[in-house]
């Protein structure tokens, strides 16, 4: 596997995109998961931010934000404020707790890859999982058809990619936006 930090190798320091991870717990249905990729784009863009997604190739979908740059203190209180958000509105539905025993039944929203420490693994990457899938990016458009986080392997990619009109993150390199004020965080617009 290949993990990756939210920075550019040239500047550690800077986090210039933030991964929300969201993995289901035990009991939790392939749609959910695909809801609540699609709740953390809506409350981003009340934000007026841009978000992009992809296949975990494990269980769950990353919701990737690309941003100007911030530090990373700054990074993961926007992402940690925005998960606590989530699970305090629909504590039925998620946990911002990484707790495994609160679990089951919801989706985690993992905040917790945004520090220097940390990495989430990378578009294209292989994971070490039986049936070898590999981490998709798919666009928004596309992620109700989807039906599961290892939905691609290494075996089928290549049909995918051959099929696709153009690259679903094209322009993720492209984007340049500010996190908003702190007190705005988590809202719905």
């Amino acid at each position: 596997e290949i993990h990756v930090r939210g920075a550019m190798i040239d500047r550690l320091d800077v986090c210039d995109r933030i991964v929300f991870d969201l993995d289901p717990g035990d009991g939790v249905g392939w749609s959910d998961v695909v809801a609540a990729a699609r709740d953390v784009r809506e409350r981003l863009a009340a934000l007026k931010l841009e978000s992009f997604v992809k296949l975990s190739g494990g269980k769950g979908l990353h919701v990737v934000l690309p941003i100007g740059g911030t530090d990373w203190d700054g990074a993961k209180t926007f992402a940690q404020a925005l998960a606590l958000a989530m699970a305090a509105d629909e504590p039925r539905r998620y946990v911002a707790k990484i707790t495994k025993s609160l679990r089951k039944g919801k989706i985690f929203v993992d905040y917790l890859r945004n520090s220097l420490e940390q990495t989430s693994v990378a578009a294209y990457s292989t994971r070490a999982r039986e049936g070898a899938p590999v981490s998709a990016p798919v666009a928004w458009q596309e992620l109700g058809r989807t039906t599961s986080a290892n939905q691609y392997t290494v075996l089928d990619l290549m049909k995918r990619l051959d099929r696709l009109k153009q690259d679903p993150w094209k322009d993720i390199g492209r984007v340049r936006q500010n996190l908003p004020d702190a007190r705005m965080q988590g809202t719905r617009g």
